[in-house]
């Protein structure tokens, strides 16, 4: 009798390896929890169907395939859909580096312009809640939600850090604004718990 249990258990193990995923990072795109992936891979329990549809579209692999008691061999393995053709991290670092770049020609530009140095030091202050936002928006889409908490927390400081400069360069210390950041961090850690994997 065949052990279907253990060939999903060992299809999944396989194409996760292939595919250089960790338990917690199939986990998170699955929104399960990773000892729910371990069990899988045990042969402990196996996933709904559902959840096999969907493992099977993230590794590009038919359904048939995925519970077919033959090893799937990466060639085997097609691109899923929104694979990308590209270096995703390498875009990021790139897109990233654009808005330092922006920054940086505004700086030249504006001092070029005006033939001293005044405020144009602010534009490198005012790129970083910039570059924190591409981040974000790149990490959402591309890589690990769940570091959204950290790149919102460095996004609210940051614009706080720009206000202060922008009051300082005023004549006006507002110092006093880092208690919104206080608060603000508070909610954003406690916003990190709403979402739980599921079991």
């Amino acid at each position: 009798m065949i052990d279907t249990k253990s060939i999903v258990a060992r299809n999944i193990t396989e194409l996760r390896i292939q595919s250089n995923l960790t338990q917690m990072e199939l986990a998170e795109k699955l929104n399960y929890s990773d000892k729910t992936i371990s069990k899988w891979e045990r042969g402990e329990s196996s996933p709904d169907i559902s959840v096999l549809v969907q493992i099977a579209a993230l590794f590009g692999v038919s359904l048939d395939r995925l519970v077919s008691s033959e090893a799937i061999t990466e060639d085997e393995q097609k691109s899923p859909p929104d694979a990308p053709k590209y270096s995703r991290r390498a875009i990021s670092y790139i897109s990233e580096s654009a808005v330092l770049i922006v920054a940086t020609l505004a700086f030249i530009l504006f001092s070029l312009l005006l033939g001293c140095m005044t405020f144009q030091w602010l534009f490198f202050v005012y790129a970083l809640p910039v570059m924190l936002i591409v981040k974000l928006v790149l990490n959402t889409l591309w890589f690990n939600p769940r570091r959204n908490y950290f790149i919102i927390s460095a996004f609210l400081w940051a614009t706080l850090l720009s206000i202060h400069a922008t009051f300082l360069y005023l004549g006006r210390n507002i110092a006093l604004i880092y208690l919104l950041g206080a608060v603000g961090q508070i909610v954003v850690i406690l916003w990190s718990f709403i979402k739980k994997p599921r079991a």
